[in-house]
């Protein structure tokens, strides 16, 4: 008896809703056409829940076009669109709120025209970007300034993930972090200008983003070149160097003008040199072994080993230090400046050509052709101007805390957290990783 007055309350629905719809009448006054129907389900979720539902659809031997599901705090929301015999639409519907009403969620049906699912498909060779935003959190107003820009550059979003685990309520927990992923469809009307946006946004409300192309290479880079002083580690050696030998604000102030740009790295890197004359070599392996490692060198390092990555650093430091950390790391490629040393000490000389800037950009192309991967598939992360040449070379160039300069012609930057952020500029999630590779 229940079961029949739910039958006589639904068929109105049913017709109001299916058999009086302009196109749907139309197919079915036809004879034995297709349909395009749309469902959207919503409720609390529960395993089983999409197999209940997918199992009716299957009873009818429907053709599933297009399917998608989000969980945000145990609530569901899936969508299914399907192609079906309009001679069953009315059962499968039918049994649908059925379903829909022991499972306790809400399910709405839409019918599709041919001419929306055809304008729908030829939408699929539109450009995708991903915009990556990261913080120690995210806020509202972060994430409507963001939307906002892509809005105004006329991008479509197709879909939004968290990339970082669940976010505790206690702000004070060390390593707290969170980072989302918008997916993104169009064309942007001025990308530099976009660029431009999300880098005066992200400085202005304290985040940190990535805005890039979602190709074949985003899922695919091999290879990774750090520069060492103020990115892998937190102290530039030439000025522990410079403080063992008393001449620390000297070299200092020559060391700031540099990595700001304001004057030429050779040149400031000879001056610096020479004034370490006579330091003994013992204090080099002294400060090797004190080393401040920057917050989330290790997890990063380790997730990159584990999935095969390449890594190298490219330093206008020197190779003591790059090596202490290619043995403590497991890095593959050192290439940094040499001092001079005679009798255990530094003679104010260094060996070799200087790796500035230009031939931090050169050795990335070595290194690329080396690992037989292409450029696209490289990325290089640095803090100072003499950064800049391999950051704009590389596949995916991130400023890391990086002096305003290199901030203002950088692609991407991180700014808020650790090195290990570099991870949600790859894509990865925490849930991807081992014990090892989690916070």
């Amino acid at each position: 008896m229940q079961e029949w007055l739910f039958l006589c309350f639904l068929c109105p629905w049913i017709e109001d809703n299916l058999y009086f719809c302009p196109e749907t009448r139309k197919q079915t006054t036809m004879g034995n056409k297709t349909e395009l129907i749309l469902i959207r389900i919503s409720g609390v979720d529960r395993p089983g829940l999409t197999a209940s539902v997918t199992a009716i659809l299957s009873k009818y031997q429907v053709d599933i076009m297009d399917i998608g599901q989000a969980d945000i705090h145990s609530t569901l929301s899936l969508g299914i669109l399907f192609k079906c015999s309009d001679q069953d639409s009315g059962n499968i519907m039918k049994e649908l709120l059925f379903k829909a009403s022991d499972l306790g969620i809400n399910i709405r049906f839409y019918p599709i025209s041919d001419e929306e699912y055809e304008t729908w498909v030829n939408l699929q060779g539109k450009n995708r970007y991903i915009l990556t935003l990261l913080g120690r959190k995210l806020t509202a107003q972060q994430i409507a300034g963001a939307t906002k820009l892509l809005a105004e550059q006329q991008l479509n979003i197709d879909g939004i993930r968290r990339l970082t685990g669940r976010i505790p309520l206690d702000e004070k927990k060390a390593n707290v972090r969170a980072c989302i992923e918008f997916s993104v469809r169009g064309t942007p009307k001025d990308r530099e200008e976009l660029q431009s946006q999300l880098m005066q946004l992200s400085a202005s409300l304290g985040m940190d983003f990535s805005f890039q192309q979602d190709n074949m290479y985003r899922r695919m880079r091999r290879l990774i070149c750090f520069d060492m002083d103020s990115t892998l580690i937190e102290t530039e050696v030439i000025d522990e160097l410079a403080i063992r030998a008393g001449v620390g604000d000297q070299v200092k102030a020559i060391t700031e003008r540099a990595m700001r740009g304001e004057i030429d790295f050779c040149e400031s890197f000879k001056e610096r040199v020479a004034l370490l004359k006579g330091l003994d070599e013992s204090v080099m392996r002294d400060i090797a072994e004190h080393l401040p490692i920057t917050e989330g060198v290790e997890r990063l390092m380790f997730v990159l080993k584990r999935y095969g990555y390449k890594i190298a650093i490219l330093s206008g430091g020197f190779t003591y230090f790059g090596n202490y950390l290619k043995e403590k790391f497991g890095i593959d490629y050192v290439y940094a400046n040499q001092l001079e040393i005679v009798d255990g000490k530094l003679t104010g000389r260094y060996l070799g050509d200087i790796v500035d800037g230009k031939r931090k950009a050169e050795l990335l192309r070595l290194l690329a052709q080396v690992e037989n991967v292409d450029i696209a598939q490289t990325i290089a992360v640095g803090d100072g101007a003499n950064d800049l040449p391999m950051l704009s070379t590389a596949g995916l160039g991130i400023a890391f805390h990086a002096k305003p300069k290199v901030v203002a012609n950088a692609q991407q930057a991180i700014n808020t957290i650790g090195l290990d952020g570099v991870l949600y500029f790859l894509g990865f999630k925490d849930s991807y990783l081992d014990e090892r590779g989690k916070l």
